[in-house]
Formats: structure tokens, sequence, C-alpha cells
């Protein structure tokens, strides 16, 4: 490959050199083959909602044979990705506040009184014990998710900032029910209905807000009651926190309330007892993906199960080809199809938890809360099972050649290919002979724990001095570089972390959520250190406070802190959020998750950069709209840029004319 596929260069150097050699393809290697794409998909401008089509337009062709043209069917296209986006997120608060529900009902597992009295006091539940106000948040929820589109969710003016629920209410966007909301959005999605680019837009919003204040903020609010709340540390990451004398299993999604009572059994006497007698240290649960993020930033308050986070969705077959994951357990997206055939190769089982999350070669185990002691020692069962299958298999011999080739391979220095090969050989024809490749991939001391309690504490109780930095121009703003990873812009992670470096270079404080933090984690830009790349002012502020120039708020679902922090920022201030200096970049945006947080940040008011073009630019509606139109909306404005340091420029002067506007 002659184009850098990941930003980290350990990881990059053994997905070269030690997968290839395993005869093993990556997503990383299929991009390679994947990167001819169809024009008229990047456009969004291919309707195949019926038998008359595919149906493409073109100027030659500017209408399908219904009559459709290009905006009706880019902005078509649109609503369905953002309503499937909204979906995945209203899932995942849904169990939240079932998981929530039972645990009240039960009078158990709430880990956090502080969380719980403070999600009562947002949401005016007031009277009873502890577990009935549990139980009644948990009933405003699932009944605000429940309600009609034509009824309005009650709970959104609790939680979002006034003047933006205000203004919502303003211009007809504030949401109905959120399930019925997804639903109304594909019904008017479909063939021969709905033929209003301005119209869908404006459905697009709606889901936005439902997404934002309930997938994204009130999913954390959640489950800083159920799972404990962060705490500002620094940590170790990357697949170093791998130990291969553990029984290994990797946890991927978004669901953490899942592994609330997996995480306790692991560190029993029972599990202990177990794991000695495999001829194990320990029975670990490693980090990949969101769920990962979110064990991290509540390391401190839960228990020492979760040996750490080793990276995000494309990290997660590197983590895999180390050959020390003994099981993985999945419950929801970010979860690679292409781990398959890597597990089938090492041997590694899966078990899914949730039936949206069913890969082809994994067994189901439906959750729930009744079965969970049950559901976690059958884990912890097939775990052992396969670390004894590991550990007896492998050949002394044979693995120190193949750390002496890889060691001096990974540190630069010329190995004797022919002898690596044939370690490679050896491993491979034993299947199950494994060790970690990769003991030095990632940082040991990356910031971690940072909400928008735990970042008003550090900073003395009030955000106001962050707010007088601000006003002194010592941090000119704040960029959100949030979401995901992908492989088209520039490989994994690089679009990332590079605008991450430009930005902090321009005395522009960066917050990060998602599958962003685990490659600026991982390659150092979360740890103290990474003060020496920022600016001047900016580098004095982070030595002063001994903090990165970097925030690490955890998984995707985090965003939704931001906007916690950004309406207390903008309350402090006197103004609406579209007036601070604040805005947000998806530089390498990949699912339609990703485009349901779009259309939070829009309807928020932010300026929104991203390195890749959502799939509306066929629309001329969709682009003037987004792109120009929207600031008289919602104050909002999506700017697409796929250059590093023209994006960095446009962003800062963004934040330049907010300062202005605010007489700074």
């Amino acid at each position: 490959m002659d184009k850098k596929i990941t930003i980290c260069n350990d990881a990059d150097k053994v997905l070269e050199n030690f997968i290839k050699e395993l005869d093993i393809e990556t997503s990383h290697h299929r991009m390679i083959n994947q990167e001819n794409k169809c024009g008229y998909g990047l456009q969004g401008i291919c309707c195949r909602l019926c038998s008359n089509g595919p149906c493409r337009i073109s100027p030659a062709r500017p209408r399908g044979v219904c009559g459709a043209d290009a905006d009706t069917i880019a902005v078509r296209n649109f609503l369905r990705s953002v309503a499937a986006g909204s979906g995945c997120y209203i899932h995942v608060v849904e169990n939240a506040a079932k998981q929530l529900k039972k645990s009240a009902q039960a009078k158990t597992g709430i880990r956090s009184k502080n969380a719980l009295l403070r999600l009562a006091d947002m949401l005016d539940v007031k009277g009873g014990s502890d577990w009935d106000k549990a139980e009644k948040i948990a009933d405003k929820v699932l009944q605000d998710l429940y309600r009609p589109a034509d009824e309005k969710m009650e709970l959104v003016k609790e939680i979002a900032y006034p003047l933006r629920s205000q203004a919502w209410e303003k211009i007809d966007i504030l949401p109905g029910g959120a399930k019925d909301e997804i639903f109304n959005a594909v019904v008017k999605s479909s063939t021969n209905l709905n033929s209003d680019p301005v119209n869908m837009l404006h459905q697009c919003l709606r889901l936005g807000i439902s997404t934002g204040v309930y997938g994204l903020v009130l999913t954390n609010l959640i489950n800083d009651v159920l799972m404990g709340e962060g705490e500002i540390s620094f940590e170790p990451v990357g697949i170093q926190v791998v130990d291969p004398e553990c029984v290994n299993i990797m946890i991927t999604g978004h669901q953490h309330a899942f592994f609330s009572d997996l995480q306790e059994y692991l560190v029993s006497e029972d599990v202990i007892n177990r794991a000695e007698a495999a001829g194990a240290k320990a029975v670990k649960l490693v980090g990949c993906t969101c769920v990962g993020q979110d064990f991290q930033l509540r390391k401190a308050a839960g228990t020492d199960a979760f040996c750490g986070h080793a990276g995000n969705n494309y990290t997660s077959e590197a983590v895999l080809a180390t050959g020390c994951i003994d099981l993985i357990v999945s419950e929801f997206n970010c979860t690679l199809p292409g781990i398959e055939p890597i597990c089938d190769n090492l041997e590694i089982p899966q078990i899914c938890l949730d039936d949206v999350a069913k890969k082809r070669n994994a067994d189901y185990v439906h959750f729930t809360w009744e079965d969970r002691s049950e559901i976690s020692r059958s884990i912890v069962d097939k775990a052992i099972d396969s670390y004894r299958s590991r550990r007896s298999s492998m050949t002394p011999d044979n693995t120190q050649k193949l750390v002496s080739a890889l060691s001096r391979c990974l540190a630069g220095g010329e190995a004797d290919m022919t002898d690596l090969q044939n370690a490679l050989t050896q491993m491979v024809s034993q299947s199950k002979n494994r060790i970690n490749p990769m003991a030095s991939h990632g940082v040991h001391n990356a910031i971690t724990g940072v909400t928008e309690v735990t970042l008003k504490q550090f900073l003395g109780g009030s955000y106001g001095p962050l707010i007088d930095l601000i006003k002194q121009g010592k941090i000119k703003g704040i960029a959100g570089v949030v979401g995901c990873s992908n492989l088209r812009a520039k490989g994994h992670d690089v679009y990332t972390v590079e605008l991450t470096k430009q930005l902090i270079k321009k005395n522009i404080l960066v917050l990060s959520a998602g599958c962003t933090c685990g490659g600026l984690e991982n390659c150092g830009l979360m740890s103290p250190e990474a003060a020496e790349l920022a600016g001047d002012s900016l580098k004095e502020v982070c030595k002063s406070l001994r903090i990165p120039p970097v925030l690490n708020f955890g998984p995707c679902l985090a965003i939704g802190r931001m906007e916690l922090v950004a309406g207390e920022i903008a309350a402090d201030l006197g103004v609406d959020i579209p007036q601070l200096p604040i805005v947000m970049s998806a530089p390498q945006w990949l699912e339609e998750q990703a485009l349901a947080d779009g259309a939070f940040a829009l309807a928020l008011g932010f300026t929104v950069h991203l390195g890749l073009p959502p799939f509306v630019t066929g629309s001329p509606v969709a682009v003037d709209i987004l792109t120009d139109k929207m600031k008289d909306i919602t104050g909002g404005q999506l700017i697409i840029d796929t250059d590093i340091e023209t994006s960095a420029d446009t962003l800062e002067a963004v934040i330049m004319e907010k300062r202005s506007g605010l007489g700074l």
C-alpha cells in the first residue's frame, strides 16, 4: 500500500507486515479495492425505491421515471439516513431507560446518588425514595419516546438550553414522540409521497433534536446513575493495555449498562479463582469502540475488571490480530463485519447481546435484566474455555522468534523477512499460538473522565475561569472534534489528528467525543506533553493547569455532554448558543448516526465542518440550505472542506467572527 492507512505508526506497520503475512484481509486493505466510488451515489441522486428504477439523475436525465428530480431524490435519501441514525440512538436510550426502571423496581444497581438527584431535579421529579425517583425518571423518558408525532416531547424544554427550545418552537421544529418521528420520516421518504426538500430538511432537524436531547444527553445522564460518574484521571490507552496472560474479553458497541453485572462479576472471588485455575492472572474487559470509551470515562467509578481502551472501530481488526483476545461480546454498532473472518482464523468466539447487532458467526444471547447474572456466567465460561485453548497451543520457541522479528520491525530495524515469515507460518499452522505484537501501541497517560460535571469541578465549580481565558484571548475559542473514524478522509484517523494539531496550534481548545478520541489519545494529543504542540497562549494555559490541549469526553454519546457545556457557557454570558466562539467538526464522519448528530448540531446553531460531504451534493436546494440559509433558520451552518489546512483556517475565522460579535 502506498497510501498511509492509519495515523498510528505502530499499527500502520503491523497492518502492513503482520496481518499481511497472516493472509488476513482487513477493512484497510478492502478500502483500496473500493476506491472507485459511484458518482451518482456520492451525490445522492440514485433512486431505487420502486421497480421502475434504479433511476440516476444527470443533466441529460433530470427526472426519474416518476418525475422526481435531484432535490427530491437526494433529500429523500438523506432523510432516510438521518432517520436510521436517529433510530440507533433512540434504541440505546430506550434500553438505558428500561435498565434504570428494572433497577429501581428491584432496588439495586444505582451507583451514583448524586447523578440521580441531579437528573431528578432537571426533570422536575420530586418526592418518594431514590428508587421511586429513578422509576419516575425512567417512566418520563419512555413516555416521551412513545408519544405520537403530533404530541410534543415534554422533556426537551427541561433539558435543552431555554433560548434554543424557544427558537425551535418558533420555527416549528420541536419534535413529537421520537419513535413516531422516525416512523414518519420513513413514510415521508417513500415512493410518490413527499417531494418538498425544504419540508424534509425540517424533518431532519426535528430528528436531530430528539436524537440529541434523548439519545445523546439523556443516555449519558442515565448511565451516570447506573454505572457511576466520570472522574478526571490519566490512563494508559492503546493495544498495550491488553495483557496476553489474562483472559481477555473485547467489548464493542454503545450500551454500557448491559455490562454492569458482568463488570462486577469479573472481580468476584469465584471468577478470580477460576482464572487462576486456568493459569490466567484475571479476566479482563478490553475496551474497543464507544462502549470502551464509556468504560474508560468511568474507570475510577468502576472496578478493576476493565483493563483500558484499545482503540476505535478501525483499530478492532488489529486488536484481534494480536491473538490475545479470547472472546468478543458486542451489543451495538461499530462492530465491523470484517472481524468475522479474523475470528474464524484465530478461533475467537463471539457473543451478541442485542439482535440488532447479531453477527453471522456469533452466538446470540438475548440480554434481559432478569437473566443478567446467568448471562455473565455464560460469558465467563466461554472466555475461559477459549483462553485454555489459546494457552495450550502456544509454543514458547516459536513465540520468541516471532516476538524478536516483530520487535525489530516495529523498532524500524531491518528484520530478516525469512525469519519473520517462517515464524508467522509456524504460528498460523498452530492457529491459536497468540502473542501481543503491539505492546508499544498507545500512550500511558491519556486524560479520561471529562464530563460537563467534572470539567466544572476542575475549574473550581463554574465555567467562569474558562470563560475568562476566552475573554482574555488566551484561548481563542473551542472546537469540538467529534464523531467517527473513516478510511476515505486521508486514511484512518489521519484527518482527525492533523486537523486537531492545526487547531491547537491556533490556540483553540479541542474537545473530543467518539471514535475521534481513539485516534487522538493513541497519538498522544490527549496527554499533557501535547501542550508543546499548542500555540503559545494555549500552551501556557495547559502547562499551568497540567492538562493537554485536547480533552477527552469519551464516547460519541458524549457529544450531548458538550451541548450541556455550551448551554451553561451561553447562560453565563447571557447569549444564545449560535453566538458562542464554538465550532464543531466531524472530519471523518462515517455512519448514519453521525448525520443525526450533525442535524442536532445544526439545530443547536453551531457551524459544523465535515471532511467529506454528505450524499446530498446533487441537490442544489439541499446544498443552499445546509451551507447558507440554515444561518437564518437555526443560526447553524454546514462547511465542507476536504483540505486540512484550509479547514483549520475557516474554523478559526468563524471563531474570530463569533468573538467579534461578543465584543471580544
